[in-house]
């Protein structure tokens, strides 16, 4: 039982040593990053992007009508 949970501790350290680690942190961080930018972006685009598909579908609609 001891033998078990010193070789998790030390499997552990390893891990936490481990440069892949610091790698995948990295990459998260710069996933959260272009994820903020995105959201951003379609948050201060989105009344124009409402706005045109407005009008494609009130022109659309009028085009069936006639």
């Amino acid at each position: 039982m001891i033998n078990n949970v010193i070789l998790r501790a030390k499997t552990a350290l390893r891990r936490l040593k481990s440069k892949k680690g610091q790698t995948l942190v990295e990459y998260a961080l710069i996933l959260a990053f272009i994820s903020v930018v995105a959201i951003s972006v379609l948050i201060a685009l989105g009344n124009n992007v409402k706005s045109v598909f407005t009008t494609i579908s009130s022109q659309l609609q009028y085009a069936q009508s006639n």
